[in-house]
């Protein structure tokens, strides 16, 4: 089996004993150097913003899990791939609306993509749950981002490919390289079923299973993880409150964070107003689509990103938590 096939090197779960015995050889023979290469892929992690022991390797060499580069689109109607209740990550901006089926990102976890010019990267995370898009516009220059294969709290770590710095998705921010310290500007982006969105966006594009790449879109290479009490990766912050894998919604706003979990937006059947720090929220929940988004007194739509509620916790261990009593 090849060795960047993400079946193999990241839905595993531990590392294979075989996998280990490669890494203690390469240590032997090599000194420390070709291992310390091995395991950041290629990339300078020199001083990164976050402890250089919690960037574990994922498995796949850099680039092992393709990005899409040239995405391309299919007409709403000629769509039969999807399933009503098949999950996609959607986007409406500049007057155009596209739809990301998970089924594909689980395999290459990155769109390099453009909303009528403007440069948009689309990430998602399956070990996280996490479907986050940014302006790919960073100090005025539009960047191409690919697959690290490595991780921080079991959450891909994106990297730009003109400078090779390595980016936190959930943090927004680059943790090495050239641009460390610079944040990724979120924009909103739906996570939600194919039918709900096709319904609210009835002239959406849908990004196309023909990618180019030879991978089967109608197997999920993470089947029962979702489900699963298992993590695969090492954490920082662990929490018992809810199912590992509880769906929650999780705001960031100006250094302040609250996780939404399902669980509790399920109790209430109206819009929910809420608060955090000075900014007045209100979040709307959808239990049929099981999903959910955040809007401001303006009634605008706060970006805000669906997560596994140990992914949200890991990385914001003293997030507000929404609950009603």
């Amino acid at each position: 089996m090849p060795i960047s096939n993400p079946i193999l090197l990241k839905a595993r779960i531990g590392r294979p004993i075989i996998y280990a015995g490669f890494a203690a050889l390469l240590l032997l023979l090599s000194g420390g150097r070709v291992f310390s290469a091995f395991f950041d892929n290629g990339f300078d992690i020199a001083d990164p913003l976050i402890p250089k022991e919690e960037i574990h390797h994922g498995g796949p060499p850099r680039d092992g899990i393709p990005s899409i580069d040239s995405p391309e689109f299919l007409a709403v109607d000629t769509v039969e791939f999807l399933s009503n209740d098949d999950r996609v990550l959607g986007i409406s901006r500049n007057g155009i609306a596209k739809a990301y089926p998970i089924k594909i990102l689980d395999w290459h976890e990155i769109v390099n993509d453009q909303f009528n010019g403007e440069p948009v990267v689309v990430s998602y995370c399956p070990l996280c749950g996490t479907g986050m898009a940014f302006d790919a516009k960073v100090e005025g220059e539009a960047r191409s981002f690919g697959v690290s294969g490595l991780l921080y709290n079991s959450d891909v770590l994106l990297y730009d490919r003109e400078s090779e710095s390595l980016w936190s998705q959930v943090i927004r921010k680059a943790i090495s390289g050239p641009l460390k310290g610079q944040l990724l500007k979120q924009i909103p982006m739906a996570h939600t079923t194919w039918l709900d969105w096709r319904q609210h966006h009835p002239q959406t594009l849908v990004l196309s299973n023909q990618t180019g790449h030879n991978r089967d879109y109608s197997r999920s290479p993470y089947s029962g993880y979702e489900s699963s009490t298992r993590i695969w990766f090492p954490v920082k912050n662990q929490s018992q409150r809810y199912h590992p894998k509880e769906l929650v919604i999780g705001l960031n706003v100006d250094g302040k964070t609250k996780a939404y979990p399902f669980a509790e937006l399920s109790k209430s059947t109206t819009t929910i107003n809420d608060q955090l720090g000075n900014v007045e929220v209100k979040v709307e929940f959808d239990p049929v689509n099981r999903t959910g988004r955040i809007l401001d007194e303006e009634g605008n739509e706060i970006p805000t990103t669906i997560a596994y509620w140990f992914a949200w916790y890991a990385f914001f261990p003293d997030t507000e938590v929404y609950a009603i009593n």
